[in-house]
């Protein structure tokens, strides 16, 4: 086989593995957007309102995922990697930029903190929706309604039991699965299309643009559930670096496009020709197969919202592993799944505060249209901050000059901005939930990282730099232990470690050859083996250790120094700092945000634990801080 026919075998297999990761979430879009842009919107069934209702379904999809996502802002990666984490990174340091740098800083972290409520709703509404599809196969429907909602329970009980097992092992199925559904929305869609091709006319924006004359506040209105068919959009950017942009566009132009298209027209087509339908009742989407495809719909439909709810899962696990590597949230106890691929991780946490959340929604709301007004202002809001940040950062590492960034983006900002101002109406009848679990992320956010820049302050406003400490140890009478070796983790390389001073104030004695070991977490992905460790002697038996790791891999720092460094790491010992925080009236924070920090920080994973040092050769020195 040659090099470009392996590659172009590749690329297909990305292209295939893409269809269930990133494409998951959009791809269950038709089983209710259309429905319920009819019902919360109160729209008769009719010939303009349906044409209307589609041609702003096409040109949403062109839009947002052709020009904003393929096209542009998929072009702005860090090292390959994508989402708001990303663009972030490549804005730099906010605070060159002003207080714009700030605002917009803020904006991606708010933005970021409400994918978790996006996290929380895809698989109610997914799973929901499709398990309501029982009620629309004949042999069913009259006993099946009591038990849709703890059939939907179940089902997410067990998506969110399993994924302690990481992806790995149910991932191969995923594409495949993906292709079938995509293929079937495509061909439900056409045997409708083909009995009314007229249907066609509603590629024509001049069909929205009436609908929105006619409707005047009512279009508003379904402008806000409309954009359900758009919401997913965002992993196409976020899972970059799993599948590269190439794959991706393979994916939605070969399968995700034609097929939402097809099955779209396809309902518009069901619906102009059954008007008398009661859609309060009755789902377009499962009517569009004959009462024998029922059932088999429905399950292909769950497993499809399983596809779709486990990629917002992973994606809401790979989204924390960053946020506490950029200290945006306390240390939590991460499981890497496979020895093979490093974005397999597990957070119990977040799975089952993810679970609970999900359950809740479901009981709360009880169907698949109530939770349709919670769904969309989250992604409408991340997708406003998307389009900010990529406007500096095109500028800044694309070569775009202000006018043509001005030019490109403000069309699709205005777009964002419609799409945000509709899903506001919705706050009042759900849309408030996903706002309140960004706005409590937030303060829990921002909290951490400021107690964090605090405590830092304190430990080190008397610290030592290194190189004095070093020349007054002759004059001390420190005993050096011989055949000794002590890491004590340093937060500053050029400081000396609290820990270390602790620790030679209290047994006089320091270990024959001294090892401070900063543990730098870069703005980028990956890092380099080569350039894992390095290693720097400063005489009297210190020595500098500097261990460097991409902010979406896993550390483990023993390991580290075994594979990397000179040092015989079986007999190293470490020892690492154990603050006791102390709530002060100081000031830097407010004294109820001060208590939020001390209970976050107690319950964080050790850091032994985290940084991947074995128990048995660690020991923590304390020290009170006050906050």
């Amino acid at each position: 086989m040659s090099s470009s026919t392996a590659h172009k075998s590749g690329s297909a297999a990305l292209a295939i593995t893409a269809l269930g990761v990133v494409f998951g979430d959009i791809g269950t879009s038709p089983l209710y957007a259309l429905r319920e842009t009819f019902e919360f919107a109160d729209l008769e069934i009719n010939e303009q309102n349906v044409l209307g209702l589609l041609s702003l379904v096409v040109w949403s999809l062109i839009i947002v995922i052709v020009i904003k996502y393929l096209s542009l802002i998929m072009r702005a990666d860090n090292q390959g990697e994508g989402g708001e984490p990303a663009l972030l990174a490549l804005l730099g340091d906010p605070r060159k930029l002003g207080k714009v740098g700030l605002v917009l800083a803020g904006l991606g972290t708010f933005g970021t903190a409400l994918l978790y409520g996006d996290g929380v709703i895809t698989p109610a509404i997914s799973v929901l929706a499709a398990v309501e599809g029982l009620e629309e196969v004949p042999a069913l429907s009259d006993s099946v309604s009591p038990f849709i909602i703890p059939i939907t329970i179940v089902i997410l009980i067990g998506l969110f039991s399993v994924q302690r097992k990481g992806t790995a092992k149910i991932g191969g199925v995923f594409g495949p699965t993906m292709i079938v559904w995509f293929v079937t929305l495509g061909f439900l869609g056409f045997i409708h299309l083909i009995q009314a091709p007229e249907i066609l006319r509603a590629v024509s924006p001049h069909f929205a643009i009436e609908f929105f004359i006619a409707n005047r506040l009512t279009s508003f209105i379904a402008l806000g559930t409309i954009f359900l068919v758009v919401t997913g959009g965002e992993a196409l950017y976020a899972d970059l670096g799993h599948f590269g942009r190439k794959p991706i566009a393979q994916s939605w132009f070969a399968f995700v496009m034609p097929g939402l298209l097809l099955n779209y027209f396809g309902q518009g087509a069901f619906l102009l020709a059954n008007r008398d339908i009661h859609l309060e009742d009755e789902s377009p989407f499962f009517l569009l197969a004959p009462e024998w495809a029922r059932l088999p719909l429905v399950i292909l439909a769950t497993l499809a919202s399983i596809i779709a709810s486990q990629a917002l899962i992973s994606g809401a696990f790979s989204l924390t592993l960053q946020a506490v590597r950029m200290e945006l949230m306390p240390r939590l106890k991460i499981i890497h799944t496979s020895d093979k691929e490093q974005g397999q991780i597990y957070v119990p946490a977040v799975n089952w505060a993810l679970m609970v959340g999900s359950i809740g929604l479901v009981l709360g709301f009880r169907s698949a249209s109530n939770l349709a007004a919670a769904y969309g202002i989250a992604v409408a809001i991340s997708m406003v901050v998307s389009t900010s940040l990529f406007f500096v950062v095109c500028q800044k590492h694309l070569g775009f000059s202000r006018s043509k960034a001005i030019a490109l983006l403000v069309p699709i900002f205005i777009v964002d901005l419609a799409f945000f101002g509709a899903n506001v109406l919705k706050i009042p009848d759900g849309g408030w939930f996903p706002l309140v679990v960004g706005t409590l992320l937030v303060i829990v956010m921002t909290t951490w990282k400021r107690g964090r820049q605090i405590i830092r302050e304190r430990l080190h406003q008397n610290a030592v730099p290194v190189d004095k400490f070093i020349k007054t140890l002759d004059a001390k009478e420190i005993q050096r232990t011989e055949g000794t070796a002590g890491v004590f983790l340093a937060s500053q390389p050029d400081k000396v470690p609290p820990a270390l001073i602790s620790d030679l104030r209290g047994h006089k004695v320091l270990p024959e050859d001294v090892y401070l070991l900063n543990i730098k977490v870069e703005p980028t992905p990956t890092v380099l083996e080569a350039k894992r460790v390095t290693q720097e002697d400063l005489g009297h038996g210190f020595h500098r250790i500097v261990a460097r790791y991409g902010f979406r891999e896993p550390i483990d720092v023993h390991k580290a120094l075994h594979e990397h460094s000179k040092l015989d790491a079986e007999f190293l010992n470490y020892v690492i700092g154990r603050e006791s925080i102390v709530v002060t009236d100081k000031p830097g924070m407010a004294k109820w945000r001060e208590r939020l920090y001390v209970t976050l920080y107690r319950n964080t994973t050790s850091a032994s634990r985290y940084f991947g040092l074995p128990v048995e050769k660690t020991t923590e020195s304390g020290q009170s801080v006050e906050l």
